[in-house]
This record gives structure tokens, sequence and C-alpha cells, in this order.
């Protein structure tokens, strides 16, 4: 297997290529992204794919996405996003952070400790009521402050809302039959353009009331982290019509994925406590919708692994199970 990953991803596996020198060098990918763990520090760079809702097919457009990745972030993980640090070839040798022919970018990131992770936490029964309020309290702070605008607010309009979910069930259709059944696909399309056509009235009434936000887009529990403060980190830098999106939508995410965990009790708790602090009643009315939507997609990404050469099948295995689990989840919200 290791003969069949870049040169590049070779090299970054061995601790000589780091400034830091660490004692050793882990590595876990996803579709986008080949992620470099060493003692202290992340790094991660960005696979030179076009997947149609991203294109880092170019070292200038990798170059880009990895400084919005950092300044995205930022807002809710300040501490922890270092920059951008070029990797070089010099002679014969590739760094990390060196002086010359830059041949790729890397995002470094403190490393976070692993087991303060809420998916590793809630695997060992230790979130607490306590602390699913608190995530709920710093998102409604975040969305407050979140930014929004005229064009921001466009996201949040029939148009795009029937774009993002159409968008799903188009990339979803190669996997009827392996992800997901025929009946569920059926199943969970005609709820949806249902639902939206019923609701039109609300999604705009959203809109005007300012719950579209330049949000996280990304909100599940592998994501968040129980350090000093909460850092929640890694949202999407690379498509804004998926971080542009109603607060209820970004609640919606934690509040399924807390659910695909089975602490369903921890669910309700976190959304009554955002529902509290934000006194947004409305966003009830939208939560089984999209908790339906999240759970696709995130059924749909991990669908996505089976196609990528650089995983292996023992992953893949995991990984089909793991879409089956979300696309079964996204039809119980029905």
């Amino acid at each position: 297997m290791m003969s069949q990953l870049p040169e590049l991803v070779q090299v970054l596996l061995k601790p000589e290529a780091y400034p830091e020198a660490p004692q050793q060098v882990e590595m876990v990918q996803t579709q986008m992204s080949f992620v470099f763990l060493t003692d202290s520090y992340v790094y991660k760079v960005k696979k030179p794919v076009n997947l149609g809702y991203l294109d880092y097919t170019t070292l200038e457009k990798r170059q880009f996405y990895c400084q919005r990745e950092v300044e995205l972030n930022r807002r809710l993980c300040p501490d922890v996003y270092i920059g951008v640090v070029p990797i070089t070839r010099e002679k014969d040798n590739i760094y990390i952070d060196g002086q010359d022919k830059v041949l790729e970018y890397a995002v470094k990131m403190r490393r976070l400790p692993e087991g303060a992770m809420m998916n590793v936490l809630l695997a060992s029964n230790q979130v607490s009521l306590e602390m699913v309020t608190s995530v709920a309290q710093k998102l409604v702070e975040f969305h407050q402050k979140a930014e929004t605008n005229a064009y921001i607010s466009a996201f949040g309009d029939l148009d795009t809302i029937t774009q993002n979910t159409e968008e799903n069930f188009t990339q979803t259709e190669k996997y009827i039959g392996n992800t997901l059944s025929p009946e569920q696909y059926q199943h969970i399309k005609d709820y949806t353009n249902s639902f939206v056509e019923k609701n039109a009235h609300l999604f705009c009434k959203r809109i005007a009331d300012g719950r579209i936000r330049d949000c996280h887009g990304d909100l599940h529990a592998a994501h968040i982290c129980f350090t000093n403060d909460i850092c929640i980190y890694d949202c999407i830098e690379f498509n804004d019509r998926f971080r542009y999106c109603d607060v209820a939508s970004e609640v919606a995410f934690l509040a399924m994925d807390l659910d695909h965990y089975g602490w369903a009790d921890l669910s309700h708790s976190f959304v009554n406590a955002y529902v509290d602090e934000s006194k947004d009643n409305e966003l009830l009315q939208l939560l089984s919708f999209y908790k339906c939507y999240r759970a696709y997609v995130r059924g749909k990404v991990e669908g996505f692994k089976l196609d990528d050469p650089h995983i292996s099948q023992e992953e893949k295995t995991r990984t089909l199970a793991i879409a089956r689990s979300y696309f079964e989840l996204a039809e119980s919200n029905i």
C-alpha cells in the first residue's frame, strides 16, 4: 500500500522532513486531504482533486484554500491554526517550511488531544449534559457574530435549498443498491421535495429574520474538542455554498450526529439548549428536515471514499457500513 502513495506523501511520513524533528509521523486521509500527525503538530495537505463541489487541481488553488482554511477556522478555534507552510524541494530532499522550490502547501495546526474529541468521548460515555449545553452556548454566540448580508442570505432561498438537495440525489445515484436501497433513495427524495414545496414561506421567513449566516458547515462530533476552551475546527473552506446556511441546518447537523452515536438524549438537550439561548423557536419546525438532509450528506461523503484508490479495502468495508447507517438515519427522520 505504501508504494501506491504519491512520492510527496511517502517522504512526509519520515520525521526528517519536518522542522521540529518529531519522534514519529502518522498519516490519516480523507477524500480531500492527506493529514500528517507529528508529536505536537498536524500538517494537512490537500489532494489535487476535482470532486465537483471542490477544485484543488492547481497549486495556486491549494494555496488559496489552505489560507482560507486557516482564516475561517480561527473564528472558532483561534489558537490551533498556526498558518500555511510551504513544502519545498532542496536538491534531492523534500522539507516542510524550507526555502527552495515550492512543491506544495500545508495547513499547520497545533495537535489537539484525541482523547478530548467529542466522538471519542461519546464512545466511552464521557459527554455530559453540561458539555453539550456549553457547545450550544458557544454556537449561539458564534452564529450571532457570524457574517450575514444580502449575498449570504440568498443561499437560504428555495433555489439554493433545492440545488443542494438535488445535488445530493444526483451524486448518490451511482451508489443505489450499495450504500442505500432504491426504496430509501426514493422515499427520502419524495419527502425532501414535498417538505420544501409545502414550507416555502418558512424558508423565506428565515431569510427575512437574518437566520442565514456564514456558519461552520461541517459540524459533527469529530470536529469538536473539549480542551480548556471548546475548539470547533475543520470548517468547510472549499465551497461557500455549503457554509452559508440556516443556523437551523448547522444545529441539526450536530443533533443528527449525536443521534448517530446513539445519544438521542444528548441530541435533544443540545437542541433545547440552543433554542433556549438563541430564542429561535422556529428552528424546531425545520429540525427533522435538516437532520434528514445532513445525515444524507454524511452518507454521501462516506460513500465517495469507496472510489478513492489510496484507501485500503479494509477501511472501505468499514466505510460502507458507516455510509449505510447514515442513510438509515436520514430515512428515520421522515
